[in-house]
């Protein structure tokens, strides 16, 4: 009992865990969040590669997925410990982040695809990031602009804009040859089914780690699928191909064991149509962040978060993805699904985390784990995309209603999305505006709805308290 003393409980962040907790405690952080922060590089990819380029992106997607759990752990670890100004010192666990998929679809419709519409999201991602740390510098007399209406409301469009995109790949990828096929649809369920089973019919780290579980059983599925099923149909013009649900276990044998992560494996490109909009994005990041940081420390430590943690925080958000540009990783960001499970399980304690951390940078070192991921059918990431994506939108409505719903916040919420996300959901409005505002605009939703919902909370006058 006496050797006991010296560890902290894991709901303390400071203080040491015994290696036999903290390890497992540090995965189940770790699992809520490996599949989410491969999604976002699987996606911009193959987005890239089905507009030009496809040979070059097969050579390198999985040196990218590789990179990313790299990046993700070293800037995880930064948030936790800080260095200098550089984090928050609070329970984060940082990854590829989700939320610039809409903006970056935009972009990558601008740019034509390929490798220099994909090079020019790292520039932007570079430029973006930087200026994401200048927000985050200045934070304090910024942050009444940002209350829980706000952040809720955008996280809220963040969610509805990628729903979209998650039942494009349920159908089995937009750009298959046999996109919305019985097949594909019936694997996408079937895997929807596997995570809500799990998610309500376990508990401790089955449950919380459902959404990898349902991915795993996604895979056996296909791996079994060729032994009852044609793995090959044929075009209306009669040309034969292989369906997008075949596992192209060919990709995974060809990969080495060991690898280290390469700097720059795609060329930063500099163009304004991708720098303007995403910048923009990172003002929503940061306001998404203040979210994240003040979710898990009222949720999981029981008090407001102060201005250094949100400022050392949102730092770096911003510097954590410009250094993952510099690999070929989307920007790194703060991870809303570990907000939900530290609010839900009360576990902070920062070794636990890092150790969360650690695990995620040794798979950094080891491509055929990154193989193994990129070969994942669409329609297998899509039964689970779908779930995470959705549960974005009800992170968004419960930082809403944090606070009892007013006349003013609910217009506030209401003209954001009715207005600002009905715009940019629908571009084709904007036609007859300049081409800088549509591309600001255009394309997600997220980027009008944020603009707009920061702008009434600013005009709208307070409302009077009750006597």
């Amino acid at each position: 009992m006496e050797t006991t003393k010296q560890y902290a409980r894991p709901d303390q962040f400071e203080g040491r865990l015994p290696l036999t907790q903290a390890i497992p405690l540090g995965l189940q952080h770790v699992l809520a969040m490996f599949v989410g922060n491969l999604t976002p590089i699987l996606i911009i990819t193959n987005l890239c590669a089905a507009m030009g380029g496809a040979e070059e992106f097969a050579a390198i997607q999985v040196s990218l997925l590789q990179n990313a759990m790299l990046v993700a752990g070293i800037v995880t670890l930064v948030q936790l410990y800080a260095v200098g100004p550089i984090g928050g010192k609070v329970p984060i666990i940082m990854g590829t982040s989700s939320g610039f998929i809409g903006v970056f679809q935009s972009v990558v419709n601008v740019m034509g695809g390929g490798i220099v519409a994909y090079g020019a999201i790292m520039g932007a991602s570079i430029i973006g990031g930087l200026f994401e740390t200048v927000l985050g510098a200045f934070l304090k007399p910024l942050r009444r602009f940002f209350p829980a209406v706000v952040t809720g409301t955008v996280v809220l469009s963040i969610g509805l804009s990628l729903i979209g995109v998650g039942v494009g790949s349920f159908g089995g990828g937009t750009g298959a040859k046999d996109y919305g096929s019985l097949e594909n649809l019936l694997i996408g369920l079937a895997v929807m089914v596997i995570v809500l089973a799990f998610k309500h019919g376990a508990k401790g780290l089955a449950s919380s780690s459902c959404i990898l579980l349902g991915i795993i059983c996604g895979y056996v599925i296909c791996a079994v699928l060729p032994f009852f099923l044609s793995t090959t149909g044929v075009t209306a013009d009669g040309v034969e191909y292989t369906k997008a649900w075949v596992l192209s276990w060919d990709k995974v044998a060809e990969a080495s064991w060991f690898a280290v992560p390469q700097l720059m494996p795609i060329k930063p490109v500099f163009d304004l149509r991708a720098i303007l909009p995403v910048m923009i994005m990172f003002i929503v990041t940061a306001v998404e962040t203040v979210g994240d940081i003040s979710g898990v420390t009222e949720g999981g430590m029981g008090r407001e978060a102060t201005d250094t943690e949100l400022s050392g925080g949102i730092i770096c958000d911003g510097l954590g993805s410009s250094f993952a540009a510099l690999f070929g990783v989307l920007p790194n960001t703060s991870f809303s699904q570990n907000v939900g499970l530290v609010t839900m399980t009360k576990i902070v304690n920062r070794m636990a985390l890092a150790c969360g951390a650690v695990f995620l940078v040794l798979c950094g070192l080891f491509p055929k784990l990154a193989a193994l991921v990129s070969i994942m059918p669409q329609s297998v990431l899509g039964g689970a995309a779908v779930i995470m994506f959705s549960s974005i939108v009800m992170s968004g409505i419960q930082l809403i209603t944090r606070e009892p719903l007013t006349a003013r916040s609910m217009s506030i919420v209401s003209v954001a999305l009715g207005l600002g996300y009905g715009l940019g959901a629908n571009s084709a409005v904007l036609s007859g505006l300049p081409q800088a505002v549509q591309l600001v605009f255009g394309g997600s939703g997220i980027v009008p709805a944020a603009f707009v919902a920061i702008v009434m909370n600013v005009l709208l006058p307070q409302e009077k308290a009750q006597a």
